[in-house]
């Protein structure tokens, strides 16, 4: 009887308080569109992993090395999230305050999103740099601007003391966004075109964009938003962004870097990136 009440409020991302971990599990299985969103990722995780150990086991440029470990990471951390969600281990439930559309309701948080993201994303970000030759300041400066926003996020999630707090959070998510925006389609699109590797930054570079802005669209819409869709909606549409913007990116990518090593090689050395005159110049 507690397992049928617990599919139905998991349906609408509700879930009663006193659920142990194990019928959580329980009922996550039971809810098969949210299972299913959990294990499909896990299984194209795993076979990510191999796939991409075989395209890059020739690799032997240092800067070729890096992109492929970055890209890997990738995988690897999604595998361990994905994990820990479909486990019942990373959700928590969560009263919603005053002013919320499921106000006074425990409401399923999948956090451990926010773990693989502020993992699995900047390491997307360095490869992306990396590919465009970019220098160690900008490259920084995405990286620390990528793990504010999902800090930031993960914030706007978990607060429950105010609903306004909880778009505060959102509004500072975004605003760290701008700035992965703003380094990814105006600085590393234009060191790309000095490096030459232009090509394939520009696909890679639009792939991660689009899809990097359905992430704050369908948290808004789910169930820590405006809860107009609910919980198993909103893991299938993160978890298809995923597949895509992680997968299928480090596969785009590792495919050209196996087949253009030389171009990889060629460039400067370390993160400095070639500078506008076509003089190398010192790292930052």
């Amino acid at each position: 009887m507690l397992e049928i009440a617990a599919v139905d409020l998991l349906t609408q991302g509700i879930v009663p308080l006193e659920m142990t971990q194990t019928e959580v599990f329980q009922a996550i299985q039971d809810n098969g569109l949210l299972a299913s969103s959990l294990w499909i990722n896990i299984a194209l995780a795993g076979l990510s992993i191999l796939l991409f150990l075989y395209m890059g086991r020739n690799l032997e440029d240092p800067r070729a090395q890096l992109i492929f470990v970055a890209a890997m990471m990738v995988p690897l951390v999604s595998i361990s999230s994905y994990t820990g969600l479909v486990s019942g281990l990373t959700v928590s439930f969560l009263e919603m305050p005053a002013g919320h559309a499921l106000a006074g309701q425990e409401v399923l948080t999948p956090w451990g999103r926010y773990l693989t993201w502020a993992l699995s994303t900047p390491m997307i970000l360095i490869a992306l740099g990396l590919l465009a030759g970019s220098n160690m300041t900008k490259l920084f400066t995405a990286v620390t601007a990528d793990i504010g926003m999902c800090v930031t996020g993960l914030a706007a999630a978990l607060t429950t003391s105010s609903y306004l707090l909880r778009w505060v959070w959102y509004v500072i998510s975004c605003a760290f966004f701008v700035v992965v925006l703003y380094i990814l389609l105006a600085e590393w699109a234009e060191d790309a075109e000095i490096a030459g590797t232009a090509e394939i930054f520009n696909t890679l570079k639009v792939l991660t964009v689009v899809l990097w802005l359905g992430y704050p669209i369908f948290w808004a819409l789910g169930a820590e938003g405006l809860a107009v869709l609910d919980v198993a909606i909103t893991s299938w549409a993160y978890s298809g962004m995923d597949i895509i913007a992680k997968y299928l990116f480090a596969f785009l990518l590792l495919r050209w870097v196996a087949d253009n090593e030389r171009t990889v090689a060629d460039m400067a050395s370390g993160l400095g990136s070639v500078s506008r005159s076509g003089a190398a110049p010192a790292d930052d």
